[in-house]
């Protein structure tokens, strides 16, 4: 109960955060599929997505679920999250209590576990709802599989199998879950039998991890090539690799110790030394050794250890995903690992040196002491975006990427446009190669009139280093579309971005109003059958397009024998629009001059005077009830 009530009291304070513009519209604010809630259609699609280069059906209906029940209201996703990492809490300590029977040890790695700074991201951020979700089933497999162990109890050994699943699911991280059911037999379960004796044992042991190694080499492949699908595999040299994985293994031992300046994210280093590399290599191998050598004596040191070697892995680097050099959230469950090092560690010296307790106990409550107020203060960076980056930026050096998101979310914000014009101007001087931050700097340009040529420039600029992109040909289309005699251009513009992208539906609205608006112009210039091209050419992109069936009738009109098209023209805009006073007053203009419908004329423009009372229309009005007298 305390667990469960610290856990919910320090993190409570989300239920006021906003969602943060890193992640969190992808996965969910400008989500379609996400934000309709539960549907069949978009189960179908939680199943078979790779979006945001991943897969993790299971992960997608839960946001899915959230917005069936609160829509948007964003503090109620954050304290799903919560939720999910009190049950994890609690997951952790039932199954380390139970595996080995030893209360105090369990609840101070449980409390660490909760109330850890390095753990603020997983919980604080509404888009690692995968971090959290599979840790729950990450930690409930262990769970039943320690029940499993102990009679050997099929159901058991099925739900640790389900629950595996249900994990896979929800993040892929897990995929070293088998890995650690070994550790586990060797302590504490300690499963495994003795060397000389008979193979029946190991034959168990070995045969019963097979479906859970089968389901992690699956889940495995499918992550690998969703993510080099969509082009989220970095093709760092191997060597840049191997140098940050083995300085990382360390530095996140030190971020454990020592949680201060932590950061969303922490930009990839161009270079490495390659002696901070090999001394980070020698280190990791010496407490591998001690580990090993103190084995009999002290089995969970090295079960400590490599959980939390084992379970970095997928995520250290080796196979480079995004571009970040590490990350606080890939902390959340290899922190373990080390936390059991740290307390059973006290137990031993405690059980060796009775009078030490009083000092190991001090020690322990200044650890969970500390936690509390350093946590609760790394929460508080997570309540907008504008906080979250403006911490980044104070802790990190050269962070392109907070330099982008803060540009960007101070885009949106009245009066601070130079804040934001300036944030990804430094942006683009870090990452001149990123196309992304080019584009949302020419969209900051673009609201000043003046800095329109700066603003083209920059998509220019975007679209030589990812000509393939189709956002930046559709930004530059909606910028030409405001400088004069840029209408050609942008329509070519617009149609690269559908070319590249066909289901754009924003860049194909857009190139129908481009059509439109040239053949308004063009009309205007007496370029009638230049003009009739341009609002066909609307109509192709936008069939409901009621103002530009309006304007193609009144250029039919205008040419002679093509009344009737016309005709249908205006009605068909009305159909569209029945409170369309201009294509009232047309159609009436073309049925008066039409013979025999006078009357249907009268009522056109009756209809247009009751929607936007003119003079004119009603001394028109006046005359052809005149005339029908």
């Amino acid at each position: 109960m305390v667990l469960f009530l610290a856990t919910i009291a320090v993190f409570g304070q989300v239920r006021q955060f906003s969602f943060v513009n890193f992640d969190d519209p992808e996965y969910v604010v400008d989500n379609p599929h996400v934000r309709a809630g539960i549907t069949p259609a978009d189960v179908k699609w939680a199943f078979t997505s790779g979006n945001a280069a991943n897969w993790f059906p299971l992960t997608r209906l839960s946001h899915m679920l959230d917005c069936q029940l609160f829509g948007l209201q964003s503090g109620l996703h954050h304290l799903t999250n919560v939720l999910l990492h009190a049950i994890a809490t609690l997951l952790l300590f039932a199954f380390l209590n139970r595996a080995t029977r030893a209360r105090w040890p369990s609840a101070l790695v449980a409390f660490i576990f909760a109330l850890h700074p390095l753990h603020v991201e997983s919980v604080a951020w509404v888009a690692e709802r995968k971090d959290v979700l599979c840790t729950v089933f990450w930690f409930l497999t262990l769970w039943a599989y320690v029940r499993y162990a102990e009679r050997l109890n099929v159901s058991n050994y099925l739900l640790a199998l389900a629950a595996f699943s249900l994990g896979l699911m929800s993040k892929p991280m897990i995929v070293t879950l088998p890995f650690i059911l070994l550790l586990l037999d060797v302590w504490p379960l300690r499963r495994l039998p003795p060397v000389a004796s008979s193979s029946f044992g190991w034959n168990r042991i070995i045969w019963e991890k097979i479906p859970f190694f089968a389901a992690s080499i699956s889940a495995a492949a499918i992550t690998y090539l969703v993510q080099q699908g969509a082009g989220a595999v970095k093709p760092l040299p191997f060597t840049l690799r191997l140098e940050n994985a083995l300085i990382s293994y360390l530095v996140y031992i030190g971020k454990t110790l020592w949680p201060t300046r932590l950061a969303v994210f922490y930009p990839y280093p161009p270079d490495i030394s390659a002696w901070q590399a090999a001394l980070s290599g020698v280190a990791l191998m010496a407490i591998s050794a001690v580990v090993l050598r103190y084995f009999r004596t002290y089995p969970y040191l090295a079960v400590g250890w490599f959980w939390y070697i084992g379970t970095l892995l997928p995520v250290i680097g080796l196979v480079q995903v995004g571009a970040q050099a590490r990350a606080d959230r890939y902390m959340y469950v290899p922190m373990v690992g080390l936390t059991i090092m740290l307390a059973w560690g006290a137990a031993d010296i405690l059980r060796r040196w009775p009078r030490a307790k009083p000092t190991l106990v001090a020690s322990a409550a200044v650890v969970c002491f500390c936690c509390v107020p350093l946590t609760y203060l790394q929460i508080g960076h997570w309540n907008t975006s504008e906080s979250l980056f403006e911490h980044a930026l104070e802790v990190t050096n050269g962070n392109y990427l907070a330099q982008h998101n803060m540009g960007s979310y101070l885009m949106n914000v009245p009066g601070r446009l130079s804040e934001a014009i300036a944030h990804l101007e430094a942006a683009v001087n870090i990452r001149p190669d990123s196309a992304t931050a080019h584009t949302d700097l020419g969209n900051a340009l673009s609201q000043i009139p003046g800095r329109l040529p700066e603003a083209i420039a920059e998509y220019r600029t975007a679209l030589r280093i990812l000509p393939g992109s189709p956002i930046p040909h559709y930004d530059l289309a909606n910028t030409l579309s405001r400088v004069p005699a840029g209408l050609p251009e942008a329509i070519s513009e617009y149609e690269a971005a559908l070319r590249i992208k066909p289901d754009y539906p924003e860049a194909r609205n857009a190139l129908a109003m481009a059509h439109y608006n040239l053949g308004v112009a063009l009309s205007k210039s007496g370029q009638l059958p230049d003009a009739l091209t341009q609002f066909k050419a609307a109509l192709r992109m936008k069939a409901d397009y009621a103002e530009a069936h309006n304007d193609l009738g009144v250029v039919l009109s205008q040419i002679g024998g093509r009344e009737p098209e016309a005709v249908a023209q205006f009605e068909q805009a009305l159909r569209i629009n029945p409170d369309y006073a201009d294509a009232h007053y047309n159609l009436g203009a073309a049925l008066a001059n039409t013979p025999g419908r006078l009357p249907e004329a009268i009522k056109q423009f009756e209809a247009a005077q009751r929607i936007r009372p003119d003079p004119q229309v009603q001394r028109i009005l006046d005359r052809l009830r005149a005339l029908q007298e």
